[in-house]
């Protein structure tokens, strides 16, 4: 698939070590559920190859056609995410009072997941279109903050707060790093706080999140149900782990064990040793991009970089930040390793596209 002399080899190796862990994982963890729900034990499983399989194909083609083509694509993906975010709003399949999916077929596809990606497509051009005055509010900041805007306003109408929240951090923290006045984003961020307020303490969904993060052993068959059964999970893995395929909290206590809180299962059944060894991929992988992004010497190719760094190092962040308890909970999955089509192909995307721009980096 990949030239071994032009490519960069510990990205694409951890990446693929990634992907086939977390197949490995999603069906220890998920067969039983599988079998229950479907009377097909490989049901989940069967569904991320299919997703696997399709992210390979998105990140041969993200790394053989040269990466300044997406910059030309950026104007016209962010008018196609825009509507499609539009659309599920409207006529997306609506699931645990969340209408986050468009269903295509065989297919259920989240457009937020696009957005992620298109979305850092769109700031590294307006940022490269522009390098030479990254301080200007009037060609700089307001072309991004106010698409920023846009996007998170949909995505929150859905509503998802872990996406949004990733969505709107990766693109701050990209102009930041591009000279952008801090004082714009401060100005900025002081205007959510007060949709921040009503969302934490109106909306009680959110207020019974953070009080169940803050003090979870309060109410351990209520709200902080999750967070408890996700610790349970860990302390029981110990340091070599229950064993793979032995996990008493997959077996429909913990809820979601094979999408956001998978973390918790790989710790009960591979222990700390797993865990540390699944962090190490991560960070291998985070090194690698950023790595490559920094020495790239191209503005957008180098913005695009820090994009894809900073949005995943924040899901990963997040996901494993919930699981242990020190974040909390919030629907993130955990790159490469949850059950979750979407999120896996357009990470295999971003991969493609770091592996183009190491090519061609000098």
């Amino acid at each position: 698939m990949f030239s071994a002399r032009r490519t960069d080899l510990p990205l694409l190796i951890v990446t693929l070590v990634l992907v086939t862990v977390g197949l490995g994982m999603l069906y220890s963890t998920s067969a039983i559920m599988a079998q229950d729900r479907y009377d097909d034990s490989l049901y989940f499983l069967k569904r991320q190859l299919m997703w696997s399989g399709l992210g390979l194909v998105a990140m041969w083609i993200a790394a053989s056609v040269p990466y300044p083509v997406q910059r030309r694509l950026a104007l016209p993906a962010t008018g196609f995410v825009l509507l499609l975010l539009v659309v599920v709003l409207v006529a997306g399949k609506k699931v645990g009072g969340a209408q986050r999916w468009l269903v295509l077929g065989p297919f259920s596809f989240q457009p937020s997941e696009l957005a992620k990606y298109v979305l850092i497509m769109y700031v590294a051009r307006i940022l490269a279109a522009n390098s030479h005055r990254p301080e200007s509010l009037v060609h700089t900041y307001l072309p991004n903050v106010i698409m920023m805007g846009i996007i998170f306003g949909l995505v929150m109408l859905q509503p998802d707060l872990g996406t949004a929240v990733v969505l709107v951090a990766s693109a701050g923290l990209i102009l930041l790093i591009a000279g952008v006045p801090w004082r714009y984003l401060a100005f900025t961020a002081a205007g959510t706080l007060p949709f921040l307020w009503y969302k934490l303490f109106f909306a009680g969904y959110n207020l019974d999140r953070v009080l169940a993060f803050l003090q979870p052993w309060k109410d351990p068959q209520g709200i902080g149900y999750q967070i408890v059964q996700a610790h349970k999970a860990l302390g029981r893995g110990g340091w070599a782990g229950v064993g793979l395929g032995q996990s008493q909290q997959k077996l429909f206590y913990l809820p979601e064990s094979h999408t956001d809180f998978i973390f918790a299962i790989i710790g009960e059944e591979m222990g700390l040793m797993g865990t540390f060894a699944l962090i190490a991929l991560f960070v291998v992988l985070l090194w690698r991009i950023l790595n490559i992004a920094v020495k790239c010497n191209e503005p957008f190719g180098s913005y695009l970089g820090l994009g894809i760094f900073i949005s995943l190092a924040l899901q990963v962040t997040m996901n494993l930040g919930v699981v242990s308890g020190l974040l909390p909970t919030k629907g993130m999955p955990l790159p490469f390793i949850s059950h979750g089509g979407s999120n896996l192909l357009f990470s295999m995307l971003a991969v493609g596209t770091m592996l183009n721009i190491a090519r061609r980096k000098t």
